[in-house]
């Protein structure tokens, strides 16, 4: 199975992008799946076709779905949500805010890994295309993994059996379903790791970044890129959208001449990434039809399902009296991050990012003696204390 998740700044055209590779690896022979993980769902209006929150097959070989955070929390997360909202509700919480309160932010971001999980261990496609949220979203997605499996080992260090075993006592003297509840998340939790092995494996999972030949948008690209290799996920591909052809307009000159420059500086920013472009349709994109243009001319002859290109952004060596840890992180200064240990957990603060990297256990016994950034590689010894 490959899944391929198409992210990039709110309005590049994700959706377009995401829908056209989705039909086009559909009409070659694979059965496809297309699922939105945005909240604002715009695939529907894209596909011109009425989705739900199953799969539905709306051509040969073409599946498509929009997430519900509410049909996925009865779905997946019954008794962690009524014990959520018995405890709010016990607090005073009227009905209508409990019901509220009870989906908890991440909860969106959770429903689309657990989804995931599920169309990948049963293997039912040979391809999921994701049409994801904008670029900080996508970000939240990807790393909730990792955060909520700190959150349960924090919020309950070493007390399984007795939240189980009080969880039980109190369910029946309250009704609040606490053992039930801690059971589902931690079946979560465990779910939302295992797809998460497969997001990290390039030769299942790409992520291709969506981009338009703008100031702002190529610098939230470049961010993308960076924040994505920091946390060890295969970018394979940048597509640039919109791209305006030479036409002989004078209200378009300068903004045709900034097009080239912003072309020039994708190319040369993203080198050896395979760029692909696609011009602006001048008309509003939707439709089977429109959008099987739009594949054809993004792909070629190429298969979309390809893994067009992987670089490792992660590698540990062996030095004298320790391990070097290079971490491939491009478009930044060293004055942008800030690096901690604790124990065998190294923790990486880029602006308003963190990262979280687990070393072996030695590591314990180890401390940062010295680091250094050369674009586009961080550099950590890890010698012995």
């Amino acid at each position: 199975m490959r899944i391929i998740l198409f992210t990039g700044k709110g309005g590049v055209g994700k959706t377009t992008i995401a829908a056209s590779t989705a039909i086009k690896t559909a009409k070659e022979g694979k059965k496809t799946l297309i699922i939105s993980t945005d909240p604002a769902h715009s695939l529907s209006d894209a596909l011109d076709t009425q989705l739900t929150p199953e799969p539905s097959e709306i051509a040969s070989n073409l599946w498509c779905m929009e997430f519900d955070v509410y049909y996925s929390m009865k779905k997946y997360w019954g008794n962690m949500q009524e014990m959520m909202k018995a405890i709010f509700k016990f607090q005073g919480v009227k009905d209508v805010v409990a019901e509220e309160l009870s989906v908890l932010p991440g909860m969106e971001e959770a429903a689309a890994f657990l989804w995931l999980e599920k169309f990948y261990r049963e293997k039912t496609y040979d391809v999921i295309i994701i049409d994801s949220a904008p670029t900080g979203e996508t970000l939240t997605l990807l790393s909730l993994p990792q955060v909520t499996k700190s959150w349960l080992t924090k919020a309950f260090p070493g007390q399984k059996f007795a939240v189980k075993t009080l969880g039980a006592v109190i369910r029946k003297t309250t009704g609040i379903p606490v053992d039930k509840g801690y059971e589902e998340m931690q079946q979560l939790f465990d779910k939302l790791e295992s797809i998460q092995k497969a997001f990290l494996d390039p030769s299942i999972c790409s992520i291709r970044i969506v981009s338009n030949p703008e100031r702002m948008v190529v610098q939230e690209s470049k961010r993308a890129y960076s924040y994505l290799q920091l946390y060890g996920y295969n970018v394979d591909a940048v597509i640039v959208n919109r791209i305006l052809p030479e036409i002989e307009a004078d209200f378009f000159n300068h903004y045709i001449e900034k097009q080239k420059l912003y072309l020039e500086e994708i190319e040369e920013s993203f080198y050896p990434l395979p760029i692909l472009k696609v011009k602006h349709q001048g008309k509003e994109v939707f439709g089977m039809e429109l959008l099987t243009e739009i594949g054809n001319s993004v792909y070629g002859d190429m298969d979309p399902a390809e893994v067009f290109h992987y670089e490792k952004p992660l590698e540990v060596i062996e030095i004298e009296n320790g391990y070097s840890v290079k971490l491939k992180i491009p478009f930044i200064k060293e004055e942008d991050f800030e690096l901690k240990q604790f124990g065998d957990e190294l923790i990486i603060n880029l602006q308003n990012r963190r990262k979280n990297v687990f070393l072996p256990k030695f590591a314990n016994y180890m401390k940062i003696s010295n680091y250094s950034y050369e674009n586009p590689w961080l550099t950590i010894e890890l010698k012995r204390d």
